[in-house]
Order: C-alpha cells, then sequence, then structure tokens
C-alpha cells in the first residue's frame, strides 16, 4: 500500500458528467487505481453514483470520488486547484487525444454515453480531445474511452520520471497511508476529532489508542 501510495499522481483525474451507469463509473475508477489517479471527480444531482463491486474488483475505495452538483462548480474546482481540463469530444476541433500534455496538472473530462459532453462544459474547458476511430463505429464505451486516454497519461508521465518518486507530499501520504491500514480506527478518530495514531513500518500501530476513543 505505501508503495501504491508513492506512485500515486494527484494532478492527474477524470471528471465524469453524467455517467451514471455503476458498471460504467466501476470500470472507470478500477482504470484510475491502474493507472496511480487518486480522484475521479463527478457530476450527479443524487450525490456519488453507486459503485459496482464486481466491475470495480474492490478498488473503489482506493480512488477519491468528488461529487459536485454540477459541471460548472466542477471545473471551477479543478481549475482552483490548478488543474488543466480536456474533455473527450469527437469533433472536428479535436486534437488526436495522444497529442495532449498530460504531464502537466490535468483531468479528463468525460459525458454520458448517450449525450456525450454538454454545450456548456465545452465552452470551460481547456481544450478538446478525440480518440481515432478507423471503424464503422462513431465512438466507444465511455469507460473504454477513459482506459484509453488515462494510459496515454499514465505513458507520457511515466516517459517523465513522474512515477519514480513520491508525489504525494509526507503528511498527505501518511494520513493516506493509515486510512487504507486501518479504515475502522480512522473513522472513529475522524468521528471524535482525534488525530490519527501512528504507525510503524509494518503498517501497525505504535501505540493503541485507547478502546473508548475509536470504539462505538
Amino acid at each position: 500500500m505505501r508503495a501504491a501510495l508513492e506512485r500515486r499522481q494527484p494532478d492527474l483525474r477524470v471528471l465524469l458528467d453524467q455517467v451514471n451507469k455503476p458498471h460504467n463509473l466501476s470500470a472507470i475508477l478500477r482504470t484510475c487505481d491502474a493507472v496511480g489517479a487518486s480522484q475521479a471527480h463527478v457530476v450527479w444531482p443524487h450525490g456519488v453514483p453507486a459503485v459496482h463491486r464486481h466491475s470495480s474488483a474492490g478498488v473503489g475505495k482506493w480512488v477519491h470520488v468528488v461529487a459536485h452538483p454540477d459541471i460548472g462548480s466542477a471545473i471551477q474546482a479543478l481549475r482552483t486547484e490548478g488543474l488543466r481540463v480536456y474533455a473527450a469530444h469527437p469533433v472536428a476541433d479535436a486534437v488526436d487525444y495522444r497529442q495532449a500534455d498530460y504531464t502537466v496538472p490535468c483531468a479528463v473530462l468525460m459525458g454520458a454515453e448517450l449525450w456525450g459532453v454538454s454545450e456548456e462544459a465545452l465552452r470551460l474547458v481547456d481544450g478538446l480531445i478525440a480518440i481515432p476511430m478507423l471503424g464503422l463505429g462513431a465512438s466507444v464505451n465511455v469507460s473504454v474511452a477513459t482506459a484509453v486516454i488515462l494510459y496515454e497519461a499514465q505513458r507520457q508521465r511515466l516517459a517523465k520520471g513522474m512515477y519514480d518518486r513520491p508525489r504525494l507530499d509526507p503528511e498527505t501520504l501518511r494520513r493516506m497511508l493509515f486510512e487504507w491500514l486501518q479504515p475502522r480506527i480512522a473513522r472513529r478518530c475522524r468521528e471524535q476529532g482525534l488525530p490519527y495514531p501512528e504507525l510503524d513500518e509494518a503498517g501497525h500501530l505504535v501505540r493503541r489508542p485507547a478502546r473508548r476513543q475509536w470504539e462505538s
């Protein structure tokens, strides 16, 4: 788990606009984990859609899902963090997805399969990318398209050595490692406003907190 966190890319994310089918969302989260993207942002009026356990292969708990009420506030939140937003949209002025620079802080915006990226989103993004289609179909499944683009992002970042050193700051890495290794205790500490106990190199508690502090 520590090794996985040391390869996490906090400035590589996906933004999903109304991608509400659980199997698609779950498959995308699985790809995010595989390439080291630790966050997925979703625009869905009813909060975070359900994650299909089989499609996500259990990795949904390793990728933090952030819900937004609308696409405008979602893009603004990413911009505030300094991320560039690329929208995957097959139009004439979109560039080949391999030509975009994913080594900069960025998020890939994917729209729902039926509607695609909304007109509002197209006005707000920093660039349009598309996957060339050489067959008779106009597009591929949204989870497949997301995987294709994220693996190109991984390829570019590997070539630049961005997986060779931890990109999370030490405090964030320590916090996330504790939450991954000790989820039950972490939840109780958050509920009661307590700091996380220290872990040793093996991931065990250095000093176990009093049971009344974190158990119900």
